[in-house]
């Protein structure tokens, strides 16, 4: 795997080295001896997979608070998203900025999310599936969201009118 850091400290864009023949290829996803040498989180007790039918689905923006952080491995299996992550860890140096990362089935790319920031993507292509490994199980309660399109980050969506669920349609702007 080839990791790049992104201006967003502890964020990687994680690219396969992918061993090709006339069959096909064959490429590690995940390596916890890998990901420890880059100071990533290693463990991921849960995966979670969501589809999204239609092309400008926005999921997001998403995150967990009080001990069920979590560190995110995001993939996109099926068709393409526009990953979006937030920094909003009040303590680090990029607080309140944000990247976002065409993830699909072609470039096999992945985001690495630490803890600490909110998450987030709009389907590029109809029928998305998209993969995410997790540091923490699921915890009722302990998840927040912001408003996906709340002018704090300004995020370049690439649709003005998205599809998007009752839930994260209500969630609120960020407080700074």
């Amino acid at each position: 795997m080839i990791f790049t850091e992104t201006k967003l400290k502890g964020a990687f864009i994680i690219d396969l080295e992918k061993r090709q023949d006339e069959r096909g290829f064959f490429a590690r996803t995940f390596c916890a001896n890998e990901f420890a040498q880059h100071g990533l989180n290693t463990v991921m007790p849960q995966t979670n997979m969501s589809l999204s039918k239609f092309k400008n689905t926005i999921r997001g923006m998403h995150y967990q608070i009080d001990g069920a952080e979590e560190a995110k491995l995001i993939r996109c299996t099926k068709g393409a998203i526009l990953d979006v992550i937030i920094d909003i860890r009040k303590n680090s140096p990029t607080y309140c900025e944000h990247i976002s990362v065409e993830l699909n089935d072609e470039n096999h790319r992945m985001l690495y999310v630490p803890e600490g920031f909110a998450h987030g993507f709009c389907t590029l292509t109809d029928n998305v599936e998209v993969n995410y490994q997790v540091s923490q199980f699921y915890t009722p309660g302990k998840e927040r969201g912001i408003r996906w399109n709340d002018p704090l980050f300004g995020i370049n969506w690439p649709t003005s009118n998205p599809i998007i669920s009752e839930k994260d349609a209500i969630h609120p702007d960020y407080i700074k």
